[in-house]
C-alpha cells in the first residue's frame, strides 16, 4: 500500500492556531458506517451517541512543560530542547536545536541553578543529558519549561496552553503531544456521560517522539512506529471487560487509547471474547487498513495530518476512501484541523 493513497489537500488557513474559547463547542462530524451517512453536530451533542451499558476509554497522560530555551554556556548560542523521554533519574532523551552545535560534554544553561550536561548521542539525531539543579526538578521545570506545541501550530506557547493543551482529566506525568481528542471533554460532559450509564476507564499512554516523525516510507507496510510506554490499571481493564462481556461498545477517546487497549488485548478462551489485560508495557503496533479491531468499537478523533499514521489507524477502522470523502467535506465546510481542531466520531 502507498503512501500516497493517504493524501489529501487541506489549505493552511484550516490548520487551528488556537483552542476554541469552550472546550465542547468544536464542531463533530458524525460518520455512521452502517448508514454510510455524516452528520455535523457540536461536541456536546456526542452523548446523544453514547448508550447506556458503553465504556468510553480515555488517556489521562499529562503533557510535560517539555520545550525549554537556553543558551550554551561555551559560546552563548541560543538553544532549544525538547525533552522525549526520562531514561533514569535526571537523564533524559532530548531533541535539540540546533542540533550540530551540541556535541559531548557541551553544557546548556536555561537559569540560575538549571542546566544540563550533553552526555551523548541518542537515536534520530537525539541527545541524551543529564540535568543538574537545585530543587525538585518537576518544579523548576514546571516554572521555566513552555507547552510542546506541535510545529504547524505557528505561535509561541502561552499561558492559556497550559490549560487548554492538557485534557481536563489528565494525571499521569510523560507526554511531548496531547491526546488530543480528549481536549473537547468538559467535566460537565463527564459527569452526563456517567448519569446515562456511560463507564469511564482510564488508561495511559505517553506520547512520544514518533508524533513527530513523518512517514517516509513509499510503502505504508516498511513504516516502524516509535516504541511508547503504556499502562492499563485493574479498575480500567475491568471495566473494558465487562463492557465487552455485558454488549457494550468501547468507544475510544482518540487513537492513542486506541493504540493502547489494541495492544494489550488478548483471547480469552473461557468466555471466546477478546478482552484486555492489566499491567504495562510498551507499544510498537501500527495500526493501517487490513487491521482488525480486537476491542474498540467506535472511536471519536481529530482531523489528522495528510500521509499520517493516525490518518491510516482510522481508515483501518472505516473505508480509507469514505474517510478521504469525509475529509474533503471537512474541507468544504471549513473545520479546523488538528491539535486545536474539531472532531469527528466514527461510529
Amino acid at each position: 500500500m502507498k503512501i500516497d493513497a493517504f493524501d489529501y489537500e487541506l489549505p493552511k488557513e484550516l490548520i487551528a492556531q488556537k483552542p476554541s474559547e469552550k472546550r465542547d463547542v468544536c464542531r463533530l462530524m458524525v460518520l455512521d458506517r452502517s448508514q454510510e451517512t455524516v452528520d455535523h453536530k457540536r461536541f456536546y451533542d456526542v452523548l446523544k451517541y453514547l448508550n447506556r451499558g458503553d465504556c468510553l476509554v480515555l488517556n489521562n497522560s499529562k503533557v510535560l512543560p517539555a520545550r525549554l530555551f537556553g543558551v550554551k554556556k561555551e559560546t552563548g548560542a541560543k538553544i532549544e530542547f525538547l525533552l522525549i523521554k526520562r531514561l533514569s533519574g535526571d537523564r533524559w532523551e532530548t531533541m535539540v536545536k540546533p542540533g550540530k552545535r551540541l556535541k559531548p560534554g557541551d553544557r546548556v544553561s536555561f537559569g540560575e541553578n538549571f542546566e544540563a550536561e550533553i552526555l551523548d548521542y541518542g537515536s534520530d539525531g537525539t541527545r541524551i543529558v543529564e540535568f543538574h539543579y537545585e530543587g525538585i526538578f518537576m518544579e523548576r521545570l514546571e516554572a521555566l519549561g513552555h507547552m510542546p506545541l506541535p510545529p504547524y501550530i505557528e505561535r509561541e506557547s502561552t499561558s492559556e496552553d497550559r490549560d487548554m493543551y492538557q485534557t481536563v482529566y489528565c494525571r499521569e506525568e510523560g507526554s511531548v503531544a496531547a491526546p488530543t481528542a480528549g481536549l473537547h471533554f468538559t467535566e460537565d460532559l463527564l459527569n452526563a456521560a456517567q448519569a446515562k450509564g456511560v463507564s469511564l476507564a482510564y488508561v495511559t499512554l505517553h506520547v512520544g517522539i514518533g508524533t513527530f516523525r513523518p512517514v517516509k516510507c513509499e510503502n505504508v507496510e516498511d513504516h516502524h512506529m516509535h516504541f511508547e510506554e503504556y499502562f492499563i490499571d485493574d479498575e480500567a481493564a475491568r471495566t473494558i471487560n465487562d463492557t465487552i462481556l455485558s454488549g457494550g461498545r468501547v468507544v475510544s477517546v482518540g487513537t492513542t487509547s486506541t493504540r493502547t487497549v489494541e495492544s494489550a488485548a488478548y483471547f480469552d478462551e473461557e468466555t471466546g471474547k477478546y478482552q484486555v489485560k492489566a499491567g504495562g508495557d510498551s507499544t510498537g503496533i501500527f495500526i493501517y487498513p487490513g487491521y482488525t479491531f480486537k476491542i474498540i468499537d467506535a472511536l471519536i478523533t481529530n482531523f489528522h495530518l495528510p500521509k499520517s499514521t493516525l490518518l491510516m489507524l482510522i481508515s483501518a477502522l472505516y473505508d480509507r476512501e469514505k474517510i478521504l470523502e469525509a475529509y474533503e467535506i471537512a474541507v468544504n465546510e471549513q473545520y479546523r484541523f488538528f491539535s486545536y481542531g474539531d472532531a469527528m466520531l466514527i461510529k
